[in-house]
């Protein structure tokens, strides 16, 4: 298909950045003599973010090859670091592809009132809202997937629909595997082909 067009929805901590790569910034910081107020933004940006595992680069990067997808972050990250600065801290930790974008923070999105708020699940509700948006924003979307640590998806772990919830939604609930888990890169290639 020629006017295929893929987008993953990458969320780092829990996915590409492990739990054994957690507060690597703060190393990186005190190696260096470097600022240790985090989320300076007149710190250099790979002072700002933790390192990502290699392997699960690796496995990221073979889903990029495989579908031609393109990046949309959708971590939190997005809001320690310009798009320019995140694209240029991927490819030094061996990502092939600079993001193309990032998802609006919740407050810029247009919000449905077909649900009800639970404390409990807000971030997920509206980090599944966060997404719903930039695909309404861009309907040239043909093919998508999110992948996440934090649970989006249509279902619950007990099995309870959430209206709220991702179709498309990959979940990565081991903090030390990530996109390396079992099933996991064949999930994301059946529904970005």
């Amino acid at each position: 298909m020629e006017n295929k067009k893929a987008v993953l929805f990458l969320d780092n901590d829990g996915v590409i950045c492990l739990a054994n790569n957690w507060g690597s910034r703060v190393k990186k910081r005190k190696k260096d003599k470097v600022s240790l107020v985090l989320n300076d933004p007149d710190v250099e940006a790979k002072y700002r973010f933790d390192y990502f595992d290699k392997k699960a680069v690796k496995v990221l990067n073979q889903v990029l090859e495989e579908t031609g997808a393109e990046i949309v972050v959708s971590s939190d990250w997005r809001l320690y670091g310009t798009l320019e600065e995140l694209g240029d801290y991927y490819l030094s930790e061996g990502i092939i592809k600079k993001p193309i974008g990032v998802t609006k923070r919740y407050i810029g999105c247009d919000k449905p009132d077909e649900f009800e708020w639970v404390r409990r699940t807000m971030h997920e509700q509206q980090r599944c809202i966060e997404v719903h948006q930039y695909l309404t924003d861009h309907p040239e979307i043909t093919h998508w997937a999110c992948i996440d640590d934090l649970e989006l998806g249509k279902n619950d772990t007990q099995g309870r629909e959430q209206k709220w919830g991702l179709s498309n939604f990959v979940h990565t609930p081991r903090e030390n595997e990530g996109i390396k888990q079992s099933g996991v890169k064949e999930k994301l290639l059946e529904y970005l082909k």
